[in-house]
């Protein structure tokens, strides 16, 4: 059958030969070209339509497997439950530290104050006396209270 060849007869019956066809890939890519050229719009909306139909699938899948793992949620919420009290504990415990050294600098600021108070009662009671206040002599006492007489003498003038 190799020895075959294919003739063709013209109108006044003369044989010729016929070159064989598709004899490269010319033609496939001519016709390739026609496809794209009358539907690669709507080939490039189905490829588009089927990617977004596959990740809507994988959400799907995944919260699914999400759904399944129910018994996981609930131990989670019991460890975030127990992380929840150990800082609330936590908390509490820098609060009461805090309301402590809070209670220790009233008590401190109180005992200066009545120290102060208690000073100043002991200069009155020095000064009515006629003692020395804070390590002055009585003559520095007098003529501090002249001065301040003085003074007192000088705002009545203004």
């Amino acid at each position: 059958m190799d020895d075959v060849e294919i003739l063709d007869v013209d109108d006044n019956n003369s044989p010729r030969q016929v070159p064989l066809k598709n004899q490269d890939l010319s033609q496939l890519s001519f016709t390739v070209g026609d496809f794209l050229s009358l539907y690669g719009w709507y080939l490039l909306a189905v490829t588009f339509t089927v990617f977004l139909f596959i990740q809507q699938l994988r959400k799907r899948r995944s919260s699914q497997n999400q759904q399944d793992s129910v018994p996981q949620t609930q131990l989670d919420a019991s460890l975030v439950t127990k992380r929840q009290e150990a800082m609330e504990a936590a908390r509490r415990k820098m609060q009461e530290e805090l309301d402590a050294k809070a209670a220790i600098f009233k008590e401190k600021q109180r005992q200066q104050e009545e120290e102060k108070r208690r000073q100043k009662i002991e200069e009155w009671e020095s000064m009515k006396q006629g003692k020395s206040c804070k390590g002055h002599k009585p003559s520095e006492v007098s003529s501090m209270s002249t001065w301040s007489f003085n003074w007192t003498k000088y705002e009545a003038n203004a």
